[in-house]
């Protein structure tokens, strides 16, 4: 092994950003060299990390690049699977006892030395010799083990050849994961981003505003002129009355427009991350913290950050939330440096916020803070004259997202929506149109609706119901979205999807699975062609 070939070889190794094109290249350097039988390489990870295992937690040693010239015909040493793919760490094997004590082992006579040799047939059939092999260490840590079987007796120069390789495959391979790590958080933020910014542009389910109204108007005019302000707003309302889109226009209407606007369902924000959420974390601030996150707060540098649901933001994170609200700084969870950001804050809330500050479920000071222009959005029963335009609008989209004809909305049924009180507002008219339009006839549209006045759904006083822990709320909020999940063959979206039938909107019923940790179960049938 020519020593003065490898600063060549190190710097085409350096070269690669992939992990699989490193370790590529350091067998292929390998192979090459005179007298060499067989050259592997095996990584220090858990299943999750290496593409060839199922994905356990334990950390163990696994063959992620082998090559070599086989003796055997019909051999290919390339492949990575097989009986030494995974080598515990706690396992006799050498490979083991070098990535446990960080040492080398050198065998300059294989036929003589069997204490290592666990398959001494093998051995003579490929008339391998030697074996050298040292562990890929950097900072102090062993990343893996690179192993090489010769065809003549190892000697001195062999040896520090080897070292001096393995030395430089570790930074190699600790930069390719570097590279590889950044990259997919890139790319995990611009997808984020792009994701969120294509949220808040579409025309919302609702269609843009619609409506002539007296009630609609006034509400229309307030935006316009806190739009152009940079003050904090508060919208208030029932559920269903078109909040988001309120919030949207106000920002389209700012000189924010053209950075993003970014929305937080607070609803939906497992307790335990609502401070990642807000502001982020780096890699090890908690068990689930695999990587650096940006939290939303960042993602609205310049932007408007939409709070919906605010009232539902736990009061000991609501002195973390005034303070990036007053002064503009944050710090990431698990981080000392303190960043500042330039937001503008919408919220928005179906609580009376006043009663929660009464009843000490929310912070005055907090609530002075958000609600420097507070705008009331309308129930749908005091805006009846929009109701035929909005179900005119909802039969349009409906029928193009379903791909059936438009059928028509006569005039007795929307007499009925008019009497109708549509105590879930918007939200529930267009669930009621989407359904007589599926079930739509001979070109006839029947709304499913009771003759009279709708009653206002029983509410069960807090005070006589049964007070649920919070780990107990969780397992049935988990089982209740996985019964739904499977019910829809775990389709999260669209018509029949499982968002649809918890009526929850798509990217919620995605968050909330996302935080409870639901996952589709893999197929587990037998696979006929194993």
């Amino acid at each position: 092994m020519d020593i003065t070939m490898l600063p060549s070889i190190i710097l085409a190794i350096a070269e690669q950003r992939s992990l699989d094109a490193v370790l590529d290249s350091i067998i292929q350097a390998i192979v090459q060299q005179p007298e060499v039988g067989l050259a592997r390489i095996w990584l220090k990870e858990n299943g999750f990390s290496c593409p060839a295992c199922d994905g356990t937690p334990e950390v163990a040693l696994h063959l992620r690049a082998s090559g070599g010239t086989p003796l055997e015909a019909g051999v290919d040493w390339h492949y990575t699977t097989g009986r030494f793919h995974t080598v515990p760490l706690d396992s006799k094997l050498k490979i083991a006892q070098i990535a446990g004590t960080g040492r080398g082992v050198r065998i300059d006579d294989l036929a003589a030395d069997s204490q290592w040799v666990g398959e001494p047939d093998w051995i003579r059939r490929e008339q391998l010799v030697s074996f050298a092999a040292h562990p890929m260490v950097f900072h102090g840590e062993v990343l893996g083990v690179l192993a090489v079987f010769r065809r003549v007796i190892a000697d001195d120069a062999c040896w520090e050849w080897l070292r001096v390789l393995a030395d430089a495959a570790a930074v190699a391979v600790a930069n390719a994961r570097a590279f590889e790590a950044a990259e997919k958080l890139q790319k995990e933020l611009q997808l984020e981003r792009d994701y969120l910014r294509e949220e808040v542009r579409e025309v919302g389910s609702f269609g843009e505003i619609l409506g002539n109204s007296a009630a609609l108007q006034r509400v229309l005019r307030q935006v316009e002129m806190v739009a152009a302000t940079e003050a904090t707003v508060l919208i208030l309302g029932e559920s269903g009355t078109g909040k988001e889109l309120v919030a949207r226009a106000i920002h389209q209407r700012s000189a924010r427009a053209r950075k993003p606007l970014v929305k937080v369902n607070c609803g939906s924000i497992p307790h335990e991350l609502f401070e990642s959420e807000f502001f982020g974390h780096v890699r090890g601030a908690f068990t689930s913290a695999v990587s650096d996150r940006l939290g939303r707060f960042q993602l609205a540098d310049g932007g408007t950050l939409f709070l919906d649901e605010a009232g539902e933001i736990p009061m000991d994170l609501q002195a973390k939330l005034l303070r990036v609200l007053q002064e503009g700084e944050f710090e990431r969870v698990g981080e000392n440096v303190t960043r500042k950001v330039d937001v503008r804050v919408v919220a928005a809330t179906n609580r009376d916020l006043k009663e929660e500050v009464a009843k000490g479920r929310f912070r005055l000071d907090l609530y002075y803070r958000l609600a420097v222009f507070p705008l009331e959005m309308p129930p749908l029963r005091d805006r009846r004259e929009d109701i035929p335009e909005l179900a005119a609008q909802f039969v349009r989209h409906a029928a193009a997202r379903f791909h059936v004809a438009e059928p028509r909305l006569s005039h007795r049924e929307l007499q009925r929506a008019m009497r109708y009180d549509w105590p879930g507002n918007i939200r529930e008219l267009q669930n009621a149109v989407d359904r007589a339009v599926i079930l739509a006839r001979d070109g006839r549209l029947e709304l499913d609706l009771p003759d009279g006045p709708a009653a206002e759904p029983a509410r069960i006083p807090l005070e006589l119901a049964d007070v649920v822990p919070e780990p107990r709320w969780r397992e049935m909020e988990k089982a209740n979205l996985t019964a739904a999940l499977r019910r829809t063959n775990f389709r999260v979206s669209g018509p029949g999807g499982a968002a649809e039938l918890l009526e929850l909107h798509p990217a919620t019923l995605s968050s909330r699975m996302k935080a409870l940790g639901i996952r589709r179960q893999p197929d587990r049938s037998p696979n006929p062609g194993l």
